[in-house]
């Protein structure tokens, strides 16, 4: 039989929900780790300590099936198996209780559930407290789509001002940190904005859109529409209707956005919704009053070059914060009622549009809209998140105190250590040993140079890397490099 701790680890990865960036099974070994370090400090006996254990590792197992009285849950799963494991009646009752106990805000009835509450929130007082923060964010986020940053930084100088930790051993490790954490976020609270902050905003707001609709108001007409070429996405079947009915294709892209901009006020927020619809109205009147000629005949350089302004202009418009095109929306409306991806439900439907193209028309038009569809996408992509893409690199080596030297003080860059294991090999599993695991950004251009560093200082080091959507402050340009090298680095310290 499996033990609890294989259990509940196993659950979480079988039930893994991709809206859960801070309740996840990382967060249930942290607090675990936490607990039994509290209760070791605070003297407990062994009898204790295993319910502290076991109420640790069950405390969020109920979020899994949904953020709401997820303790509740927590207590059904642990009635459920906790007398498989011999526990008794009294002791499953103490150990709900100290679940019950985590609930915010918290309310511990005893001294055991003072040290599950003081190691649910424990992260407060440690080095770790921002990544652990914007994790929460994130996930609270994917349920409360109105909750803004500004919002999260008011709920967390509230949070932190209002909580305390129950036991002497919290107090003494945690509690200097978290009032730092504070006095952190209260010096951001009172940093006062320009006078003419949202005005700035607004214009600049104002000036991508309508250099965006322009530009992407010249690919249409000036390229796809002559050729009668195609696109994938809301503009896609736009362009479809106006060819096969006659219909102006102003009047059709206004007609056909239409449920999107509800939708978008549903899932999204109504200050999206309003934005878009402005921008679908803009691009309707830029459809019917600029007066754009044909540029090409090329087969080629209309798909290319069709592509590549509805991108730029796409992608302008999305840096404004909004959009032209419908399909995300959709897709995201679609995701959480089936288990597909954001990414399959656009693929399928545009498999769907790209198919009715090759059956209405020919199988060569089709082709030749799917080539416009990739150049936008990928202009897009460009606009959105920068030509100057990022990588986040993590590196696994025996020799990380001379990487970490090196990395710093030769390319330059921000390092953030990652308290890890290496060994475990196949065949020889009892070997290993305590390592850091260091984590950088760099650009795709110095990609090469770092691993030439790496494999010169340890050849054998184990090194990943995965594309970084967007990234900010920190050592990301060559000119801060020399002063930014001289501060202490950057670390984070994982249970």
């Amino acid at each position: 039989m499996k033990s609890i701790e294989e259990f509940v680890f196993d659950l979480f990865e079988e039930k893994k929900s991709e809206h859960l960036f801070y309740h996840d099974k990382h967060h249930t070994q942290e607090v675990l780790t936490a607990t039994l370090h509290i209760a070791h400090k605070e003297g407990l006996s062994e009898e204790h300590i295993l319910l502290l254990k076991t109420a640790a590792l069950l405390h969020d197992v109920g979020y899994i099936y949904s953020p709401v009285e997820h303790e509740e849950k927590s207590c059904e799963i642990a009635k459920e198996i906790l007398p498989q494991y011999n526990f008794t009646s009294t002791q499953i009752e103490h150990i709900c209780r100290m679940i019950m106990a985590t609930k915010i805000p918290q309310k511990p009835l005893d001294h055991l559930s003072q040290i599950l509450c003081d190691a649910d929130l424990s992260y407060l007082g440690t080095n770790s407290y921002k990544e652990h923060s914007e994790k929460l964010f994130k996930e609270l986020k994917s349920f409360h789509h109105e909750l803004t940053h500004d919002k999260w930084l008011h709920q967390q100088i509230h949070f932190l001002s209002t909580h305390h930790f129950f036991t002497a051993t919290a107090n003494k490790e945690f509690n200097q940190k978290k009032n730092q954490h504070l006095s952190a976020l209260k010096s951001q609270l009172s940093k006062p904005k320009p006078e003419n902050y949202k005005l700035v905003s607004v214009a600049e707001d104002a000036g991508l859109i309508i250099l965006g609709i322009l530009i992407y108001a010249f690919g249409l007409k000036s390229f796809l529409v002559p050729q009668r070429f195609f696109d994938g996405g809301v503009s896609g079947v736009s362009l479809l209707i106006h060819e096969i009915y006659h219909i102006n294709l102003a009047y059709v892209v206004a007609v056909v956005n239409l449920p999107f901009i509800f939708l978008a006020r549903k899932i999204v927020d109504s200050g999206f919704a309003l934005k878009t619809a402005l921008c679908i109205v803009l691009l309707s009147v830029a459809l019917l009053v600029v007066p754009f000629q044909q540029i090409t005949q090329d087969n080629v350089l209309v798909a290319v070059f069709g592509g590549f302004f509805l991108g730029i202009g796409n992608g302008l418009i999305m840096r404004a914060g909004s959009s032209l095109d419908g399909i995300e929306i959709f897709a995201l409306y679609t995701r959480r009622r089936t288990s597909f991806t954001t990414t399959e439900i656009i693929l399928l439907l545009n498999f769907i549009i790209f198919l009715i193209l090759a059956a209405r028309f020919n199988i060569q038009t089709a082709m030749y809209s799917m080539l416009t569809y990739f150049t936008a996408s990928k202009t897009m992509d460009y606009v959105v998140e920068g030509i100057e893409a990022y990588t986040g690199v993590t590196i696994i080596s025996g020799r990380s105190e001379i990487l970490k030297d090196r990395l710093v003080n030769e390319l330059g860059r921000g390092i953030t250590i990652y308290k890890g294991e290496r060994g475990y090999l196949p065949g020889n599993f009892e070997v290993h040993s305590d390592t850091d695991i260091i984590f950088t950004v760099i650009t795709r251009l110095e990609i090469r140079k770092l691993k030439e560093v790496v494999y010169e200082t340890d050849p054998a080091a184990f090194v990943f890397a995965s594309v970084i959507k967007e990234a900010s402050g920190g050592i990301l340009k060559k000119r801060k490099v020399q002063h930014e090298a001289k501060k202490p680095r950057d670390k984070s310290h994982h249970h």
